[in-house]
């Protein structure tokens, strides 16, 4: 127990104030740039830019409609035209009908692994 308690209770104390002092200027020069950037960016928020030139209006439009009228949907699934199969089953395929998706690639597999 020789090695625990080499230091004296002011040389502990003087290591104190000295960690404190240390750990308070770190947290002031903290405070200090968020500060800094904080008041970095409420200075640059005040300026706008325009993207874009105003828009001008064309001439006669007081004339001409703004818009084409909105089609009537009405949410249900067209009934003339039936849902078809990504990939069509194997009789289908025979009578003539292609699949939409190209063919999935191969599997690449490896030779067994041999017993020691």
């Amino acid at each position: 127990m020789d090695g625990v308690n080499d230091m004296s209770s002011d040389d502990r104390k003087r290591a104190y104030r000295m960690d404190l002092l240390v750990a308070s200027a770190m947290v002031a020069a903290g405070l200090a740039v968020s500060g800094a950037s904080l008041v970095r960016l409420n200075a640059e928020a005040t300026q706008m830019a325009q993207a874009t030139p105003p828009l001008q209006s064309t001439p006669g439009a007081e004339t001409k409609p703004s818009a084409p009228a909105e089609p009537v949907t009405t949410g249900a699934r067209p009934s003339q035209i039936p849902p078809e199969p990504a990939r069509p089953d194997a009789d289908a395929q025979k009578a003539g009908a292609t699949p939409a998706l190209p063919p999935a690639p191969a599997e690449k597999t490896a030779a067994p692994v041999k017993d020691r």
